[in-house]
């Protein structure tokens, strides 16, 4: 589980990622009490989200090519010092509007080439057969910093204003460039740069075309996260309806989440199988669950659920990472991991919208019900054209054996 540890380099960027994760929480926090004592507006805090996506969704495939080319590390100091300044630009303009809004797009512009970015220089910090085990690593760190921000925050920002936080986040940013200026490049993995003929754009579409299993994979990410990956609508969806619960009900069901999130990710570390049946599994059991969500009586067995679709999805996500990285050219990574960040700013772009226009006809059971039932419809789908690929036969049993195996290894994890 923790063979990544081993590195120095990772172990560096470990702790920094932690610090910094759990700053970026405290920071949107703070963000959103802002809008809210500002506006009272929810919708705001959308836009907010949608100039953040919406670049990585239109320059994502120019930021990966960028990132193939850049040499990752300076790259990463250079971006991290720009994110420095933007946190300390929301302290010098506290509770206005118009500054969070140009933060909020100059961070998805950053964001769509410094993502690919992280990615190339994470694949470089351990040999290839750590990776799966590193960014299931990388996904446990995610949550716990997401918890540690989030609570902080919600305690400080009572106490000292949202301007504490945003400062917080400014100094998380100097720690990040503390630990890549004390790693040893000596130590890092050497990855393979493109031929002159192949750098650019159409160079990476050109490949990715070419590959049928990361196409299937992509289209997986889109339907999953579309239909499948919304729960913060669904949950608040479920407690405001036909659970009738309050703010404690969807507390408890967010805590419920966030300790799912943190077992899958030890799981997938723990097993080091990030193998397309081990994505197929988990994709099909979050969808089953999710269906049986819909049907849940009361909100401890909505829990009961929650819990391991969260751990499935911090499985599914983490395996489609890793394949995609695994599965292509060193060379092009960069510009494939630029492609599956199209996909999920897509799938949110498109899904958050989708799942609460089927909350508000549906309801929250009807919805839960209908994006389940077409999810696994996806996955199965998904599974039969892995298999043709990889010239094998397949049924839904095989798609199914791998679910209870994994279903209790979950159940079995700690919290």
């Amino acid at each position: 589980m923790f063979a990544p540890l081993r590195e120095r380099n990772y172990r560096l960027w470990a702790a920094a990622d932690l610090v910094s994760v759990a700053g970026t929480w405290m920071q949107v926090l703070g963000l959103n009490w802002v809008i809210l004592s500002a506006t009272g507006s929810a919708a705001t805090m959308g836009v907010v989200v949608m100039l953040q996506a919406l670049p990585v969704l239109l320059l994502g495939s120019w930021g990966g090519a960028l990132a193939d080319r850049l040499p990752a590390r300076p790259a990463l100091i250079v971006f991290q010092a720009v994110r420095a300044l933007l946190a300390l630009a929301l302290v010098i303009e506290p509770g206005q509007l118009w500054p969070i809004y140009a933060v909020a797009l100059a961070s998805g512009v950053i964001g769509s080439v410094e993502g690919p970015c992280l990615g190339r220089f994470g694949s470089a910090l351990v040999p290839p057969s750590a990776l799966g085990s590193a960014l299931a690593l990388g996904s446990v760190l995610s949550s716990a910093g997401r918890i540690l921000g989030m609570s902080l925050g919600g305690v400080l920002v009572g106490l000292t204003g949202a301007a504490s936080l945003f400062a917080i986040n400014a100094a998380t940013y100097v720690a990040v460039i503390v630990a890549l200026a004390f790693m040893r490049t000596g130590s890092m993995r050497t990855l393979a740069a493109s031929a002159p003929g192949e750098v650019g754009v159409r160079a990476g579409l050109r490949y990715l075309a070419r590959q049928p299993i990361v196409l299937v994979i992509l289209a997986l990410s889109f339907v999953l996260g579309s239909l499948g990956r919304n729960y913060q609508v669904t949950m608040a969806a479920m407690v405001a309806g036909p659970l009738h619960g309050g703010s404690a009900s969807y507390g408890l069901l967010s805590t419920v989440f966030a300790v799912g999130a943190v077992a899958g990710g030890l799981l997938l570390a723990g097993s080091g199988r990030s193998t397309l049946r081990v994505l197929l599994a988990s994709g099909l059991m979050i969808s089953l669950l999710q269906l049986c969500a819909g049907l849940s009586p009361n909100t401890l067995g909505f829990a009961a659920l929650i819990l391991p679709i969260a751990a499935g999805a911090v499985v599914f996500d983490t395996v489609i990472s890793t394949r995609v990285q695994l599965d292509t050219r060193e060379d092009m990574r960069g510009r494939m991991l630029a492609n599956l960040g199209v996909v999920s700013s897509l799938s949110g772009i498109v899904g958050a919208p989708t799942i609460g226009w089927l909350c508000d006809t549906l309801g929250a059971r009807g919805a839960l019900v209908l994006a389940g039932v077409i999810t696994s419809a996806a996955a199965v789908g998904g599974g039969y054209a892995l298999a043709r690929l990889k010239g094998r036969s397949v049924s839904v049993r095989t798609l199914t054996e791998f679910v209870p195996v994994l279903g209790r290894r979950v159940a079995e994890r700690p919290a």
